[in-house]
């Protein structure tokens, strides 16, 4: 289903008719389809709904930068005017982002909080990333002098010998977004969230390391964590059933 908010053309869907609501934020990048398992698992006991992100699946980008706090505020506008009243949140890493900002921040009603493998704690550029950083801006300004044929292709190598490997799989329109959301550390507001949290974290993740777990449990007063063995950053695409029982028994109460 399509939905407009201000500018926003945000496509959801809807699943089940229970009467707690779940409404599931997945991952950058990541649409409704990586969640299927969850959703069949969840969707005979409880309302299920899951968004596209702008830019992702079947919702566009807008013709501006977004930040985090612009998601975070898209989410917060669909709930109250689809009168989804105090739910049960669910997010995989950016979606983690958006949650921590509704919860600690915007201060909504919310049920409990299930945070699996969540993005939000800026981590400090290791020696070699400060120093590839600093080249890659050098390198940029020269292109500046440049007709502004050759400039997009300059900029493009560039992108290609300095970008990681999800920047340069982005659509050049989203490329400032992404930046801007994993520079803003959202540390701060852990010790505003007062909503039980259980996170879920895969022992070998890379993206959102394990000691990001370990600094939100401290953080988040009412909070556990689960460590999903030898699983990375997709802990619930690695071990779907396991994920699954323990996202249920959290939820035992509701059902």
């Amino acid at each position: 289903m399509h939905f407009m908010i201000n500018d926003f053309d945000l496509y959801y869907e809807k699943y089940g008719n229970g009467k707690t609501n779940i409404v599931i934020l997945p991952g950058w990048g990541e649409t409704r389809n990586t969640f299927n398992q969850l959703i069949n698992a969840l969707k005979d006991k409880f309302t299920i709904y899951i968004i596209d992100y702008p830019g992702f699946g079947n919702s566009k980008f807008p013709n501006r930068d977004l930040s985090i706090y612009d998601y975070a505020t898209l989410v917060k506008d669909f709930l109250t005017i689809n009168s989804i009243d105090n739910p049960i949140l669910i997010g995989h890493s950016f979606g983690g982002r958006i949650i921590i900002i509704l919860a600690g921040l915007y201060k909504i009603n919310i049920k409990k909080i299930i945070l699996i493998d969540p993005a939000g704690i800026k981590h400090k550029k290791s020696i070699k990333a400060t120093i590839k950083q600093k080249i890659y801006k050098l390198l940029k300004k020269v292109g500046n002098i440049l007709p502004k044929k050759l400039k997009r292709k300059y900029l493009n190598i560039l992108i290609n010998l300095f970008g990681s490997t999800d920047f340069k799989n982005l659509d050049p329109n989203i490329r400032k977004t992404f930046i801007k959301i994993v520079n803003e550390d959202l540390r701060k507001y852990l010790k505003d969230i007062n909503q039980s949290t259980l996170l879920i974290w895969g022992e070998n993740d890379i993206d959102t390391p394990l000691s990001d777990g370990f600094i939100m449990k401290k953080e988040i007063e009412d909070s556990g964590l689960i460590v999903i063995p030898n699983a990375n950053h997709f802990s619930y695409l690695e071990y779907p059933f396991y994920v699954i029982k323990i996202i249920l028994e959290f939820l035992k109460n509701y059902i």
